[in-house]
């Protein structure tokens, strides 16, 4: 089985998520201690942020290794298949 594209991103992608799920965590503690609406909601606009920022950064990896790697292949149905799963990723990710 190939590779992911982020392999080579992995340690810095666990690390970024690892920082959001802190963050999370500290939202859950927030509502908790009944903090004040507006400042939960700030942390939960940082937290998506952080998410945004992984997600594109998976996205971009994609696109260098797999849908590079598949373009650069024979393979004229496979290279269609990888480049249509990342614009629907793109499409999601646009929608979010």
């Amino acid at each position: 089985m190939a590779q992911p594209g982020y392999h080579d991103d992995k340690a810095a992608v666990l690390a970024r998520l690892k920082r959001v799920e802190g963050q999370v965590r500290g939202l859950q503690r927030m509502v908790d201690d009944d903090v004040y609406c507006i400042d939960v909601l700030t942390q939960v606009s940082a937290a998506t942020k952080a998410l945004q920022s992984v997600a594109v950064q998976l996205l971009d990896d994609h696109l260098r290794h797999c849908v590079a790697h598949a373009v650069q292949s024979d393979d004229a149905i496979e290279s269609d298949r990888i480049i249509t799963e990342a614009s629907r990723a793109i499409e999601r990710l646009v929608k979010s």
